[in-house]
């Protein structure tokens, strides 16, 4: 997601693909549970993991009188669906990790090691399923079927792998770790496809709770429950618009009773829509149609605006290769665009301002017409008036989504003027200068295509003399051949140098006698190719 990609949201997901002689189980994890401190993820776990150790030594059996036991668990027990997929999610994450393991020591043939982490592995799928059926009541008779069959394939697991230590016969034990690796492809497949199942019913319920409720809570709590499972991960985002999450969301933001909820609702739609099956959705539903009446009704406020300016931002996303069906997204495209136009000039803070350049500057991408519209609506003195104002442009990642647009609006010959006008080159200059603060490695990369998209703009603007001579009495030259010759400068970005190299060889044309000889043979000279190697070459260090 867009955002995601501005380092604004943390939230992660992947496969965890468990292989081993021909079997594979992919298998959905949230990835944030290992993306935290170490010591306050082992806090998180070690109840998980002592229960199960407990069980062992209990042998199943519960201290308590099983009424006491069950009232015990519901009164600790999470009351929404996200609650108890995010409970579900560790329990899975620690049995994938268990089986994965199993596979390794398997392959050692650590024969007392297998046993002991297959007993873990049953004690672990019959805590899951109990806490599940405990906080789930109406689960589905097909996730019964998979849970019997998962129990009795981790029995079967936990028997076999006990044989195993019980004798020392090298066939035996050859003959029984084919007996356990197809144990352990069925293990892994219910174990897959419950958890699938589990996922599913809980958005369902999630999505049946807003399509039916008229009551305000119920349906801020459902969105929020979305929403929280959209950080997850683009699987759990396929399954909510599978289930009319997308349908159910848009329902919503046509209720002028819920016009509170509309930044939430928005916010959760952007990210349901990083993945295909979402946007498809949102066309079904006219999805374009009810983004630009948002955008377009001033009676909204700039919160709401600017989350309508995210949806737009996310479904034009260049990096996706599935939104240029978007028929409906050209009829409505001058409202829009001239809606987010609005928006920039008008954002009270930097947020704000970050996601409606964002937009613009990813239907920049998405049609070559946008660029027409934004000079017809002075964008180009909007954006760069905004720049002067460190409360709205305030990080690298707007500067990243002003300089993309500028780009893109430069392969216009009336361009030039208006960034003349709006002293656009001093930004340009500034911008190859842009360094991170913090460090942060997005916040870097967001400098890099800063600089890069900065040295572009400028090579296209030069073929104008006013544009070339301005940069030139700024002092560009010298700051190119710093950025090509200086590996730190560019951190040590590959793209950045190309585009260095471009803009220098534009203006070497207008002033030649602005470069030493050096410069001349090494940098503009030669074939681009050649002069690209020389100065990435610069960066080997040999020790």
């Amino acid at each position: 997601m867009f955002r995601q990609s501005f380092g604004e949201r943390d939230g992660w997901g992947l496969w965890l693909c468990l292989s081993f002689y021909g079997f594979k189980l992919y298998f959905y994890i949230a990835m944030h549970l290992i993306q935290v401190d170490s010591v306050q993820r082992w806090m998180e776990d070690l109840n998980l993991m002592t229960d199960c150790e407990c069980i062992c030594i209990l042998q199943s059996k519960p201290i308590s009188t099983e009424e006491d036991a069950e009232s015990d668990l519901i009164l600790s027990s999470p009351h929404s669906s996200s609650d108890n997929l995010q409970l579900l999610l560790k329990r899975a994450w620690i049995i994938s990790t268990e089986l994965t393991r199993i596979v390794q020591k398997l392959e050692k043939n650590r024969w007392q090691r297998v046993h002991n982490m297959a007993v873990r592995v049953n004690c672990h799928v019959r805590s899951m399923i109990n806490e599940y059926n405990t906080f789930t009541r109406n689960s589905l008779e097909e996730m019964h079927q998979f849970e019997k069959l998962l129990i009795e394939k981790c029995s079967e697991l936990t028997a076999v792998t006990e044989r195993c230590i019980q004798t020392e016969d090298e066939q035996i034990l050859k003959s029984m770790k084919t007996c356990i690796n197809v144990t352990l492809t069925t293990v892994a497949q219910c174990f897959g496809q419950l958890i699938e199942l589990a996922l599913t019913h809980e958005i369902q319920i999630l999505v049946r709770q807003i399509n039916s409720s008229d009551n305000l809570y119920t349906t801020e709590s459902a969105t929020s429950g979305l929403f929280g499972l959209t950080q997850e991960g683009a699987h759990l985002c396929r399954i909510m618009a599978k289930e009319g999450g997308v349908v159910a969301l848009f329902k919503v933001c046509r209720q002028d009773c819920f016009r509170c909820l509309y930044p939430q609702v928005l916010r959760t739609l952007a990210s349901m829509c990083c993945v295909e099956e979402g946007i498809h959705q949102l066309e079904k539903v006219d999805g374009i149609l009810c983004l630009t009446d948002i955008l377009t009704d001033d009676t909204h406020s700039q919160t709401t605006h600017a989350e309508a300016a995210a949806v737009i931002a996310q479904i034009t996303s260049p990096h996706l290769a599935f939104t240029q069906h978007l028929s409906s997204f050209l009829e409505n495209m001058e409202e829009i665009v001239t809606a987010l136009v609005k928006l920039c000039q008008e954002a009270s803070s930097g947020e704000i301002f970050l996601l409606a350049s964002a937009a613009l500057a990813n239907i920049t991408f998405f049609d070559t017409m946008a660029c027409e519209m934004l000079l017809q609506l002075n964008a180009i003195k909007i954006l760069l008036a905004a720049c002067s104002e460190k409360q709205t442009v305030d990080s690298p990642y707007s500067r990243d989504q002003v300089v993309t647009i500028l780009a893109n609006m430069s392969v216009l010959d009336q361009c030039a003027s208006e960034i003349i006008q709006g002293n656009g080159v001093q930004l340009l200059m500034a911008m190859l200068s842009e360094k991170s603060s913090s460090g942060n490695t997005a916040e870097v990369a967001a400098c890099e295509r800063v600089q890069q998209k900065a040295a572009v703009t400028l090579a296209r603007l030069s073929r104008d003399p006013e544009v070339a001579h301005a940069a030139i009495k700024l002092s560009c030259i010298p700051r190119l051949i710093e950025l090509c010759r200086s590996p730190t400068e560019r951190n040590n970005s590959d793209s950045v140098l190309v585009a260095c190299l471009a803009a220098l060889r534009r203006l070497a044309v207008m002033s030649p006698d602005g470069l030493e000889d050096s410069d001349f043979q090494q940098l503009v000279k030669p074939r681009l190719v050649d002069s690209f190697l020389l100065c990435t070459n610069m960066e080997e260090s040999f020790v």
